[in-house]
């Protein structure tokens, strides 16, 4: 027992060193965007209000914050350091929802405002910067919380239970794991916005809309689709979404507007779909897909097993 309790307090303190190491150089990243960012800017009136509200959103509470709690990790006040800064936490979860927006403000800035365009560049080349740019500074909070749900995580497993500063830790690692959840549900929802977009301008014409919210982008590839009258094999480009599922072919490679675009030949519901292997239970070469809709029966094919494989696991979690 007294050497398990040993090694455990080895882990513990090396994680907190760790964790103060790391604290310091992200508070030093963060404070070249305060001080050579927001608030000269403030004080020179570059960009208004609002657009500097929302380029740097909370970014100089998070890093009051931050400053707060590495006063508490360098007195080793660990429990109760990581209990404050879990008050604010909610800070990173309206960052990230910020992020987006402000990345687009900051291009449009860029574009538009020469004095801003001018003063940014200047700043990026102090030597504090080392080579770094504004826009690989603005994601540092987000990888931070990253880091801060595995530093809570092991200071906890290497704590004992019966210590007082187990509670306060347990609770920090629930906070740290709900804001985290928080900020991937956003990431998630944005990339998938990204994906829906990009389906869409795929696709020749407006006709087919892929951008409804609810929509889910799961996965896309070429099938062959095999006719019912005997005639030859057609490869078509499918996409499956959380609700339909797309069959497109390409368009004339000579097509003045469109040559590289994607016609929609038909969208079909997954709501009464029925997905079946038809063949591709062996290690055979590819394999065979059946789907039925109420008025239609697809079979799709593919030469390669595992791709095939894929593509059931899919349907028929997006059909369950």
């Amino acid at each position: 027992v007294e050497e398990q309790r040993a090694r455990w307090e080895r882990k513990r303190c090396r994680t907190a060193k760790e964790l103060l190491e790391t604290e310091c150089k992200y508070l030093e990243q963060l404070d070249l965007v305060v001080t050579f960012f927001v608030r000269i800017l403030k004080a020179k009136g570059t960009l208004k209000p609002a657009v500097l509200e929302t380029i740097f959103g909370p970014l100089e509470s998070i890093y009051s914050a931050s400053q707060v709690l590495l006063l508490h990790l360098e007195r080793g006040n660990l429990g109760l350091g990581l209990e404050n800064f879990c008050q604010n936490l909610e800070l990173y979860g309206h960052y990230a929802e910020n992020l987006e927006q402000a990345n687009k403000t900051l291009k449009e800035q860029l574009r538009k405002n020469k004095s801003f365009r001018r003063f940014k560049k200047l700043q990026e080349t102090r030597p504090q910067f080392q080579g770094k740019k504004l826009e690989d500074l603005l994601p540092l909070p987000l990888q931070r919380l990253h880091q801060y749900k595995h530093f809570l995580r092991d200071l906890l497993e290497n704590t004992s239970p019966d210590s007082d500063e187990y509670q306060k830790l347990a609770k920090a690692v629930k906070s740290v794991s709900e804001v985290s959840r928080w900020v991937q549900d956003i990431v998630r929802k944005r990339e998938n916005s990204l994906q829906l977009l990009r389906v869409q301008k795929l696709l020749k014409g407006q006709k087919t809309r892929v951008l409804t919210s609810g929509r889910w982008y799961i996965r896309e590839g070429w099938l062959l689709v095999v006719p019912s009258k005997g005639e030859e094999l057609k490869r078509r480009m499918f996409f499956l979404f959380s609700d339909i599922f797309i069959a497109t072919k390409p368009c004339h490679p000579l097509h003045p507007l469109n040559s590289n675009k994607l016609a929609c030949q038909a969208v079909y519901p997954l709501q009464q779909c029925v997905v079946d292997k038809v063949f591709g239970h062996t290690q055979s070469q590819g394999g065979l897909l059946s789907l039925s809709f109420p008025h239609k029966t697809l079979l799709l094919m593919s030469s390669d097993q595992q791709d095939i494989n894929d593509w059931y696991r899919s349907l028929t979690d997006a059909v369950r």
